[in-house]
Formats: C-alpha cells, structure tokens, sequence
C-alpha cells in the first residue's frame, strides 16, 4: 500500500477510504412543529459518561437539520441489521421517511423506532462547526436497549450485517 498525496485528497477518493470504516446507523427524530422530523446518520458514537454524550455528524447542507435542531429533545435510534430499508426510507423523501414505522414519542418530543437495539432521549449539548459538516454533541436523558437482533452496518456504501 502506499500513501497518497495530499493533491489526491478528492471528495470522491476520501468517500471510498471512510467507507473502509464500517459504522452503525441511528436514526436521529423528534416531533417539530407536530410532525415527525427526522434523518439516518451513521456518524453516531459515544462520547463520554459523565456527563453522558454521545455525537454524530451532519452536513452544514442539511435541510433537515436546521428544523430538528429546533426540538427539546431528540430521540435517538440504533438501528438493527433487519433496518436496511427503513434507513433508505430515512434517506428519502422527508414527507415520507416515517411512514408506516412503529414510534414512540416522549413528552418532551423525542421520537424513536419501537423495534430500535437502544433508543436514547437526548438534547443538544454543543455543536461544533468541522469543515463541511457539524459535530452535534447531545447529552442524553433517558436509555432503554434491548439484547436482540444485530446492528445494521454501513460499510463501503452498502448495508451489512454482523456474522454470528
């Protein structure tokens, strides 16, 4: 293997080299002005825990974000490797991605997926601006997991599960 130059540093190679990284993938929801808003980020990690953080990473382009942000609070879904096409339908249109799903809502406006591996009720801590994205750090509230299924996995731009 040899190491490339920082003139090779095009968007397009460095998405092929993350995506070497296999990564989980939440989905990030809430009620915003009384409907379900909502994204698929597979930037999640934790953070520390204490206090108790976890982040993830969204597109300064977002469309979505600058009304989620807006929420109390922001549920948060790991998603489980039988959710391939639930993240796809969080990916598309935001009229649609929440239709037909299993949700709960706490009374602060958390909004997670029934059939979530955790679901976490948290706020935004701090945003950090990085590049052309932005770290949202969120503390969180309440945690409830569950020993089921196994993750969905996000790797070289496709969906995967864990062997056994």
């Amino acid at each position: 293997m040899s190491l490339t130059t920082n003139q090779d540093l095009d968007p397009r190679r460095l998405r092929e080299a993350f995506g070497a990284f296999p990564t989980g993938v939440v989905a990030v929801a809430a009620a915003v002005d009384g409907r379900v808003t909502g994204l698929a980020a597979s930037s999640f990690t934790s953070v520390s825990l204490d206090p108790p953080l976890v982040s993830f990473s969204i597109a300064v382009s977002s469309k979505t974000w600058p009304d989620l942000r807006r929420a109390r609070h922001l549920g948060l879904t790991v998603l489980a490797d039988h959710h391939g096409s639930v993240c796809r339908q969080l990916a598309g249109d935001p009229a649609t991605r929440f239709a037909g799903l299993a949700l709960s809502a706490t009374d602060e406006g958390a909004v997670t997926l029934d059939d979530g591996l955790a679901r976490f009720d948290c706020s935004v801590y701090r945003e950090v601006e990085a590049g052309d994205h932005v770290i949202v750090l969120l503390r969180l509230h309440a945690v409830e997991h569950s020993d089921g299924a196994g993750p969905l996995v996000f790797h070289r731009s496709g969906f995967r599960s864990l062997a056994a």
